[in-house]
């Protein structure tokens, strides 16, 4: 048992709590609120902080081991190469409170039995396996034979080629045979992706349905890659759970997602990321950068509509990349709050999508997390300033100073 008194208790949802008293007995949370109402906890080892709040929740990343935004490199290096470099990536994200992830595509169906093992520390991991794309779509690496390119996604790949309705069913099966908790789908084209067009609809409106359809037999959601709107509204008439980007996000885009209960999970991270590096030689590909300078500012003000709107809104970043001299790289996911304070969030409203809302991206697979309440799981950070003041702190690991998951303490001074 641990007990963690907080001069500002932030439990995820909800108002926060000044003079905060957390108990953490074992895995799960048995009390979170004022100092004056908690039990006594004699014997437990105490930590003071400044600040206490739930784990963050990575709702859209890549745990692909990978040092480029080409992602024509990922064939031609080992996959145990590019997991061990994971291994460093789960390290660093502890370290900068993400407790959770949903890899929207990568290694995390495997990394996910590492951890669970407890070979290696990481945040809990709620893999997709391969994402699922059209012949020529986002995920499809256009550079590549066709041949080869079928070869590679029929082999477990971290792209699946799939056409019409009986290739789709089978695709999601394939992920669902590798204990994917959440599955991937490209509705339309991307930035990083060659020759494609992020307003461009793929995946046609009946292969979308059986996709949600045969992952809802095994309570599974479907997260929808979608840029443009006709891409976005196919998805949403599909049933998918969430919207990643939603760089065309419109007033009816905005209201079918009200309608539907879906989520988006916007990801601004990237797109500053590679705008930052934009005169760095080698580091974004020149075809992705034009497409990258059509849609920033577009993207912006659909962040802001979809607020605006009453949209659910919950942190993703497409952090994909591995190491500290690379941008967005694992490590810097706590950025993303600060992007959705500049887009109109407060605060507290972008704390809410970095946790609480966390969850509820992967529907009835959906963990008690992301809140500080009773019975929810012990994830839990502290840090040495208060985010409400300053958003900013979150985006810094060294203001983290204590991570625990699921009760064990995997970062800062053991509590005396």
């Amino acid at each position: 048992m641990y007990r963690i008194e907080a001069e500002r208790l932030i439990p995820g949802r909800g108002r926060p709590v000044s003079n905060g008293v957390v108990v953490l007995d074992g895995a799960r949370i048995s009390y979170a609120g004022p100092a004056g109402l908690a039990p006594a906890t004699p014997g437990a080892p105490v930590t003071r902080v400044t600040t206490v709040m739930p784990g963050m929740w990575e709702c859209h990343g890549h745990l692909l081991g990978t040092r480029t935004f080409d992602l024509g490199q990922l064939p031609l290096e080992p996959e145990a190469l590019r997991a061990a470099r994971c291994t460093r990536d789960l390290r660093a994200a502890l370290d900068a409170g993400i407790t959770s992830v949903r890899d929207v595509g990568g290694l995390g169906v495997y990394l996910a039995r590492a951890v669970g093992e407890g070979v290696v520390d990481g945040p809990a991991i709620y893999g997709a396996g391969a994402v699922l794309s059209t012949t020529g779509g986002h995920g499809d690496l256009h550079s590549f034979p066709l041949d080869w390119m079928r070869d590679y996604s029929g082999r477990g790949g971290l792209m699946r080629l799939a056409d019409g309705q009986d290739e789709c069913a089978t695709a999601v099966r394939e992920q669902l045979r590798r204990n994917a908790k959440v599955i991937k789908v490209c509705a339309s084209g991307g930035v990083l992706s060659e020759i494609d067009d992020p307003i461009h609809q793929q995946f046609t409106v009946s292969e979308l349905r059986i996709i949600v359809e045969v992952a809802g037999l095994a309570d599974r959601v479907v997260a929808a890659h979608c840029h443009g709107k006709p891409g976005i509204m196919a998805a949403l008439r599909a049933g998918v759970r969430t919207i990643e980007h939603g760089t065309y996000l419109d007033d009816e885009c905005c209201d079918a997602m009200r309608e539907t209960d879906a989520i988006l999970v916007p990801t601004r991270t990237i797109i500053e990321d590679m705008l930052s590096f934009r005169d760095v030689k080698g580091t974004v590909p020149a075809y992705a950068m034009a497409k990258l300078d059509g849609i920033a500012d577009l993207h912006a003000q659909a962040v802001t509509r979809a607020y605006e709107h009453g949209v659910t809104i919950a942190m993703g970043t497409d952090i994909a990349l591995t190491g500290p001299d690379r941008p967005n790289a694992w490590g810097q996911n706590g950025s993303e709050p600060g992007y959705l304070v500049k887009l109109g969030m407060s605060p507290l409203e972008a704390i809410e999508a970095a946790t609480a809302s966390g969850p509820l991206t992967l529907g009835p697979q959906a963990p008690r997390s992301g809140r500080l309440a009773e019975g929810y799981d012990a994830d839990v950070i502290t840090l040495d300033a208060d985010p409400l003041t300053d958003i900013a702190v979150l985006a810094d690991p060294a203001r983290i100073t204590a991570v625990w998951t699921r009760g064990r303490q995997v970062k800062g001074a053991v509590a005396a």
